[in-house]
């Protein structure tokens, strides 16, 4: 942790609402930069939903959560923000006006902050079999990062949903065996991709089962086969060298118990001005904040960064007075946004 990021605003969250705060902040010239606790932009967006269409958003008909992401990641580019993916904010201190925030792996001072968290944190699901999870990152793993130990090996999926599926079309090409294994027939996960497993298993490529793991066996300190209870009560006992289980994330609102922040509900009361929480020059938009009112909608998480946006002038630019200005007229937007100006 020796470098120190110093910075105008830091954006707590890399969802649709996070991405869309860059926008407001940078045509007001505030810079910022991007902290989420998961390995990819996007939120729930990616993580949930990538390939579903969303059919709210203003003057889009239809898009995707993956869709919508990319165009939010197009309109930012002129302010070209930092992203900081993959650690957790865990510690907030004020002193003298700054903020000093420091996340699992950064540090960063600030002079405003702004908590664009979703519904909190995402932590994988996990199995629920005792002492199971003394494997974790050995044996069994909630999250891929190294594809080259799984060649030619006998691997166990568990799950139903884009990753379980897309691991399993993945792994089919290095891997010795793949069983898949999910509690039911259905998924949710891309007809596409399920119709692809489908065909492999009639190929005898690959195995699929409807079940569920209860139990484990170990021998010389290892996993040496899982034990899964079917639909139809035969429990089967199934060899493996690695188990990757998919069950989703789970929202945790973890650290951000600790800020000193009114919380109501696991959500972050805010005023309805500039959606302010009681702590001066922290803000939150999007899910994580409430209000009488409130609407847990993508549409008014970004109303919610446009008020706060200017609700955060006075700590960033305290002497400078700012305009309302449109960007189909002004030309110092324009030049911001990197376009010409119209001529009329």
């Amino acid at each position: 942790m020796n470098n120190i990021i110093n910075i105008d605003a830091l954006i707590i969250g890399a969802g649709p609402v996070g991405l869309f705060q860059v926008f407001e902040l940078g045509l007001l010239g505030i810079k910022c930069c991007v902290v989420d606790s998961l390995s990819k932009i996007g939120g729930q967006c990616i993580e949930l939903y990538p390939d579903k269409p969303i059919y709210d958003i203003p003057a889009i008909p239809s898009c995707t959560g993956k869709e919508l992401i990319n165009n939010l990641l197009e309109q930012i580019k002129p302010f070209k923000p930092d992203f900081y993916l993959n650690q957790e904010i865990k510690k907030i201190k004020k002193k003298n006006n700054l903020f000093h925030v420091r996340s699992s792996k950064k540090k960063f001072i600030c002079k405003t902050i702004f908590i664009a968290a979703g519904v909190g944190a995402f932590k994988h699901r996990k199995l629920k079999i005792k002492n199971i999870n003394n494997f974790n990152n050995l044996q069994l793993f909630y999250k891929i990062k190294n594809v080259d130990i799984f060649k030619n090996k006998d691997i166990i999926i568990c799950g139903g949903g884009d990753s379980a599926l897309d691991w399993t079309l993945k792994l089919i090409n290095i891997s010795n065996s793949i069983t898949l294994i999910h509690r039911r027939n259905e998924f949710r996960a891309s007809p596409s991709s399920v119709l692809k497993m489908k065909k492999l298993c009639e190929e005898y490529k690959m195995q699929f089962l409807v079940g569920q793991i209860n139990d484990f066996n170990i021998k010389n300190n290892k996993i040496n086969e899982i034990k899964v209870i079917s639909n139809d009560g035969i429990t089967r006992r199934l060899k493996l060298d690695y188990l990757l289980v998919f069950f989703g994330l789970s929202p945790k609102l973890g650290p951000i118990l600790n800020w000193g922040l009114n919380i109501e509900k696991k959500q972050i009361k805010v005023n309805t001005k500039k959606f302010e929480t009681n702590i001066k020059g922290i803000f939150a938009v999007g899910d994580i904040n409430t209000y009488p009112g409130k609407k847990k909608l993508i549409l008014s998480g970004f109303h919610e960064t446009a008020l706060a946006a200017y609700g955060s002038i006075k700590y960033i630019f305290p002497k400078k007075k700012i305009y309302t200005q449109y960007t189909t007229t002004s030309s110092k937007l324009h030049k911001i946004l990197g376009v010409k100006s119209p001529k009329f």
